[in-house]
């Protein structure tokens, strides 16, 4: 899964590493940005888009349909809009699921 999470104190993220923590070209993330109502970056004086942790979460949600899941834009944008609770659960179930899969890995690999 290209999606790293790391414990970052880090307010405001850039594109570049947005980008980078999922795996994908920047383009992209602005592509998702214009599609998804949900993302909205703040801007600073130059006009770089700067992510939040909220809007990174968002990013994870839309990659974990669009790209794990196999979701179209509009399927994902329905699914979001008519049970978004639902969804987010889903997407935390797996995040979980994850995690404990890595953590269980590098106990193997210790063996």
């Amino acid at each position: 899964m290209p999606y790293k999470e790391k414990e970052d104190l880090k307010l405001y993220y850039t594109i570049g590493e947005v980008a980078e923590k999922f795996g994908v070209n920047t383009s992209l993330i602005r592509f998702w940005e214009k599609e998804f109502d949900i993302i909205k970056p703040k801007k600073n004086k130059k006009g770089n888009r700067l992510f939040t942790k909220e809007d990174l979460d968002n990013f994870y949600i839309i990659y974990h349909l669009v790209k794990e899941r196999g979701y179209t834009l509009d399927g994902a944008k329905k699914k979001l809009k008519e049970n978004k609770p639902d969804t987010l659960n889903q997407v935390e179930i797996v995040r979980s699921l994850t995690h404990i899969r890595t953590f269980l890995l590098e106990i193997k690999a210790h063996l």
